[in-house]
């Protein structure tokens, strides 16, 4: 794989889409994503660098968050602007104050990227000119519905210079 890093890769935490909504996204990126740098399937990042000596505690916590939390109210509210990218903009007040939550716990291992709170979003398309991104976003913007979803759990990840290697997935259930 191109890219890729030997030792310990940092980690990163997604919150999972219900599969009706991740199956529809990833094929938005897989339309408009430039091909030769989508590598991964529609995610929301939580964390983007968690230190890889911390991965035992990550685990720990979204098993218990897993345990503990039911299913996460969200809501996809439509189009967001990333400059030279589109995204599916995403609110829910619950998933920050789930992630609120696990940083008091990482509190001293977060980036400074990773001590501000996320616009939640899910990229569809990214680096590309900002007349390909305006085009896309006035063509996407009438037909993306607003609707209700539930996150359905957590996932970990580890990041070596490409596609990510997914580490463990935890569903809520609480």
């Amino acid at each position: 794989m191109t890219g890729e890093r030997s030792g310990p890769a940092p980690l990163i935490l997604t919150a999972m889409l219900p599969d009706d909504l991740h199956s529809w996204a990833t094929g938005l990126r897989r339309d408009y994503f430039p091909p030769e740098r989508n590598h991964l399937e529609a995610h929301v990042t939580l964390f983007h660098a968690l230190p890889p000596s911390s991965e035992s505690e990550v685990r720990d916590c979204c098993a218990a968050f897993a345990r503990d939390y039911p299913p996460v109210p969200a809501r996809l509210c439509g189009i967001m602007k990333l400059g030279k990218g589109t995204a599916l903009k995403l609110e829910s007040e619950a998933m920050l104050s789930l992630r609120d939550e696990l940083a008091d716990r990482f509190h001293g291992l977060l980036t400074p990227q990773d001590e501000h709170t996320p616009r939640l979003h899910v990229t569809i398309q990214n680096k590309v000119s900002l007349e390909e991104a305006k085009a896309l976003q006035a063509e996407l913007g009438p037909l993306v519905t607003p609707r209700d979803f539930a996150f359905a759990g957590l996932s970990l990840h580890t990041y070596r210079g490409g596609p990510w290697d997914h580490l463990k997935s935890w569903r809520f259930r609480g």
